[in-house]
């Protein structure tokens, strides 16, 4: 009895361990988030730190929750702040002060950096190689993987990559067909990158640059990877007197719909 009682009491705190490291202990991935509080801009990309907060860029503020949505700290910032991500305690997000979508590459592309707890500024990197502006951002593999726009027409897009301190490693270019305003955000599986576009275009690229699917599917204003095949999805919320906001939703990937919403048949 008392060898069947130390065995049950054993399961129980390893389930809670291995839960609190996934973060399913904490719910995400489970349930919808909802952050707190109303914005001027519409959100553009979210990401979390695999513990206890997500990170919500609203192109003229940023915004810390915890896993519940509930602000924790928020700053303004310039806009446009775009997609961002979360890597070895900093915040990076992709921005943009010139032309986006520019033809003739009339950007100025920047990757702000904030300390992860209190959202201060920490530097500044300059990365005039995304001609068309830079969207959004993610790490993969040991580097910093930057999309941007697509002027109409254009049937591929690009992917520029840069080391730990933004040295430029160079363009790849996948061939996607023409998405509207290129890609808005992105994030990483490891061994592939999820790309959410304007007009419900979802794209998976393999980690050399290859096609792996093309879909009809709504995450343009960004998209959080969680586990296994497990991910968060947004949707952006909208009052005429409070201004803005946003949710993000549990979904699963999925070979036929790229991804499907928890509780969807």
């Amino acid at each position: 009895m008392k060898n069947q009682f130390s065995e049950s009491v054993f399961c129980l705190l390893l389930a809670a361990v291995l839960c609190s490291a996934t973060g399913v202990f904490a719910g995400l991935g489970d349930q919808p988030v909802t952050c707190e509080g109303w914005y001027p801009g519409h959100l553009q990309g979210v990401d979390w730190d695999r513990r206890n907060a997500i990170y919500w860029s609203f192109t003229s503020v940023l915004v810390k929750t915890d896993l519940a949505g509930r602000v924790v700290q928020k700053v303004d910032v310039p806009g446009h702040h775009g997609d961002l991500c979360f890597h070895n305690g900093r915040i990076f997000v992709a921005v943009n002060f010139g032309n986006f979508n520019d033809a003739k590459g009339n950007a100025d592309n920047k990757v702000y950096v904030y300390d992860a707890d209190k959202l201060k500024l920490l530097a500044r990197h300059e990365i005039p190689e995304v001609k068309h502006g830079a969207g959004g951002m993610t790490w993969q593999k040991e580097r910093f993987i930057v999309i941007g726009g697509l002027p109409v027409g254009v049937e591929e897009n690009y992917f520029y990559e840069y080391d730990n301190d933004f040295l430029y490693l160079g363009r790849k270019v996948v061939q996607s067909g023409y998405t509207r305003l290129g890609i808005q955000a992105v994030t990483s599986s490891d061994s592939q990158l999820w790309c959410g576009c304007y007009g419900n275009a979802l794209l998976c690229v393999t980690d050399d640059y290859q096609l792996a699917g093309r879909w009809e599917f709504d995450c343009g204003y960004g998209l959080i990877y969680l586990r296994d095949d497990s991910f968060m999805i947004t949707r952006g919320l909208r009052d005429k007197n409070k201004g803005r906001s946003a949710l993000l939703l549990p979904a699963r990937s999925h070979s036929e719909k790229g991804f499907q919403l928890l509780g969807d048949q």
